[in-house]
């Protein structure tokens, strides 16, 4: 069967989200363009690493070019986007491996999300092998999200990627651990219930 590959290229909409309570909530990167919306699931640290690494990504652009790259430096304002995701909000696949790589003849950032897959390796030199077979363009890998997005784009998206990712449940002040709604076991107070 041959590779699915979700292209957007340019998305109208490309945003991180979630669907659910804080605690339990499923993280999402969405892309959108003409009618058609392709969701895919992951987990909130491979959110908060990818508007990360964009923003590092986006920031050393910048330096190498002088300034001279389509790049803002912090996201514009009239940018940003705040709705909630497109309903429904359907999973085509769970994302395992992303990458990310600047065209500088296009100016654009390029975002690649690729399908959760099972590995069975037995040693470190089939696993780098096998990472590096995942990585290749082939026509039977794995399905792929690909977004190409403007320098503004790509800031906005980081931008709210992390606003998403912070907007969880707040941090117990004793142990920095999350605290539920109904409260939580905390380790600082001999396992007695901390109230929200």
């Amino acid at each position: 069967m041959s590779r699915q590959v979700f292209l957007y290229d340019p998305p109208e909409r490309f945003v991180a989200g979630t669907v659910g309570l804080p605690g339990r909530r499923t993280f999402f990167l969405q892309a959108s363009a003409s009618g058609r919306v392709t969701s895919v699931a992951l987990e909130k640290a491979q959110v908060a690493a990818l508007a990360e690494r964009i923003d590092e990504l986006l920031d050393e652009v910048v330096r190498r070019t002088g300034g001279n790259a389509p790049v803002p430096s912090i996201a514009p304002a009239d940018t940003a986007d705040t709705a909630p995701l497109d309903a429904p909000v359907e999973e085509e696949f769970r994302v395992g491996t992303m990458a990310l790589a600047w065209d500088g003849e296009e100016q654009r950032l390029i975002v690649e999300a690729q399908a959760l897959v099972e590995l069975d390796v037995e040693s470190e030199e089939d696993l780098a092998e096998a990472e590096e077979r995942m990585l290749q363009d082939e026509e039977n890998g794995p399905p792929m999200l690909r977004v190409r997005l403007t320098g503004s784009q790509a800031r906005s998206f980081a931008k709210r990627a992390l606003d998403v990712v912070n907007a969880g449940r707040p941090p117990c002040p004793l142990c920095s651990l999350p605290l539920d709604p109904e409260g939580h076991v905390c380790p600082r107070q001999n396992g007695y219930r901390r109230g929200a």
